[in-house]
């Protein structure tokens, strides 16, 4: 089968790989469709080489099933895959939070294992779940990681009707968190530097946009909320700078959430969290229960997912959904395989 990997320093290239077969509690999933996703690109701009099939979010229909496989789980299903195996057994694995397994973990897509920017994936069965019919493959793939790894954030701050949210990074993550914030009621702000992306925030819902790399965010937002700041805030870029301005942003007994993964930033706890009695959230993807809820929420609001995708590509274009990728001027980007 054919496999994409990273031959290092911004190039992506397809390999032949064996077909996977299913031992005991394994499952074969045939790819139909997987999503590009931010942390992606941290490993195909590096120098070294993956040489492990790519891609974390799997989306597809059951081929094979191995022994002792759940038994509502049949050759055929439209699944998706919570992308993670821990031991399986412990406390926090129980609890559906396979990636903080404290023996340890493996992500499937992630470099340690083969991932699904190949034609197969092969995944223990008790990661998979029901992909629901009213939704695309593709939505599916962008629901396994990006798209809800945005959606847990802002369900950790309970945004509703009351709230205006700032969503910092209009990338795939920060535009789901855009599209989810206002599928939960909430008036929303979206905040880049890229024009394309402030253009689709609007279209997925922002009520207004700030170009960080016009106006300082922190000014702009006060004065949309008539000085007082708004009541959460989401902070997707892992941009060091976004990271204090995420805080300085809200108004006091504000909410702030932090999935972007970046390097460290310098933040005035005093002035930025004490004296404004800040409540933050760290939140990394989400537990296998989780993805059946974002999977329910998409479902019930029929907020428009699909316009959230925005570029598809064949497995043979993976060079160029690469690179095209790394731009940072696209939604999602999605292979989408026959």
């Amino acid at each position: 089968m054919r496999g994409v990997i990273f031959e290092g320093n911004r190039k992506a290239s397809i390999r032949e790989f064996p077909d996977p077969k299913a031992g005991p509690g394994e499952a074969v999933i045939q790819i139909k469709a997987s999503g590009l996703c931010g942390t992606d690109l941290h490993r195909y701009r590096g120098d070294d080489p993956v040489t492990m099939i790519t891609g974390h979010e799997p989306c597809g229909v059951i081929a094979e099933l191995g022994s002792g496989s759940p038994k509502t789980l049949n050759v055929g299903d439209r699944v998706m895959c919570h992308h993670y195996s821990g031991c399986g057994i412990c406390e926090i694995c129980s609890m559906g939070y396979e990636q903080l397994c404290p023996t340890g973990h493996v992500t499937y897509g992630g470099g340690t294992g083969h991932g699904a920017n190949a034609d197969y994936i092969l995944v223990p069965s008790r990661t998979l779940v029901h992909l629901h019919d009213s939704l695309s493959f593709e939505e599916g793939a962008a629901i396994s990681c990006g798209t809800g790894t945005a959606w847990n954030g802002l369900q950790k701050m309970n945004i509703s009707g009351r709230d205006t949210v700032v969503v910092f990074g209009q990338g795939p993550v920060g535009l789901s968190g855009t599209l989810s914030a206002k599928a939960m009621g909430a008036r929303v702000i979206g905040v880049d530097v890229v024009s394309e992306r402030l253009a689709l925030s609007k279209e997925l819902g922002a009520d207004h946009v700030v170009n960080a790399s016009n106006d300082d965010p922190v000014s702009a937002i006060l004065e949309l909320t008539g000085g007082v700041g708004a009541s959460a805030s989401l902070e997707t870029s892992g941009n060091p700078t976004a990271r204090q301005q995420v805080l300085q942003c809200l108004a006091p007994f504000g909410r702030c959430c932090y999935v972007g993964v970046g390097g460290p930033a310098e933040i005035d706890f005093n002035r930025d969290v004490i004296f404004k009695v800040i409540t933050i959230f760290g939140s990394w993807t989400f537990s296998k229960a989780e993805l059946i809820e974002i999977s329910r929420f998409f479902v019930e609001t029929g907020a428009p997912l699909s316009k959230l995708i925005t570029h598809r590509y064949s497995i043979d274009q993976a060079e160029q959904a690469f690179q095209e990728f790394d731009n940072s001027t696209t939604g999602k980007c999605v292979f989408v395989m026959e």
